[in-house]
């Protein structure tokens, strides 16, 4: 349907096109100053704004998935009777999803080293970042060795993720 279609695609376009640091601060300043729109909850703006920045990667990872699965996979599936719902649902979607597993674990992982940018909404006790903790524990203590500990926090978050992508993209080709 060529209106949700060309929605869609503005969307995707704004939203890759955009920093992330550009979309949070967009979504927590200049949001509510300019059309008085409070996100509510104290994770709400960084929330929103990395939903939007993420979402719009991930529907062109699932776009680009879908079309990987040759053609010839849903006129069989529509030869054999089925709808198109149906054929999506049980034929078109799983081999996909074989196919995009991989980047979407990845930019899983883009997304928790993303929430270092929430810096930029300012935090409170209960809304403070790991990186935000880091850069005022160094300025407390005028030694790195706090921004070091937070860089092995991050690559013991970040670390088994990329490897489990590692091991669906083998597990993916083999089943091929």
């Amino acid at each position: 349907i060529s209106p949700y279609r060309w929605a869609a695609a503005v969307y995707i376009e704004i939203f890759r096109g955009l920093p992330a640091l550009i979309t949070i601060v967009l979504i927590g300043y200049v949001l509510p100053l300019a059309l008085q729109v409070q996100v509510p909850g104290i994770y709400g703006p960084g929330s929103l704004a990395l939903a939007l920045v993420t979402g719009a990667y991930l529907a062109e990872t699932i776009r680009a998935g879908i079309e990987a699965v040759p053609r010839g996979q849903m006129e069989a599936a529509r030869s054999l009777g089925m709808g198109y719902g149906r054929a999506m649902a049980t034929i078109i979607i799983p081999q996909a999803f074989r196919v995009i597993l991989p980047p979407l674990t990845n930019e899983f992982v883009l997304l928790i080293k993303d929430t270092s940018l929430l810096f930029v909404l300012g935090t409170t006790d209960d809304t403070i970042e790991l990186a935000k903790f880091g850069r005022d524990a160094v300025g407390k203590t005028f030694n790195g060795t706090p921004l070091v500990a937070v860089a092995i926090v991050y690559l013991v978050i970040t670390i088994p993720l990329t490897r489990v992508a590692a091991y669906l993209e083998k597990r993916a080709k083999r089943g091929r």
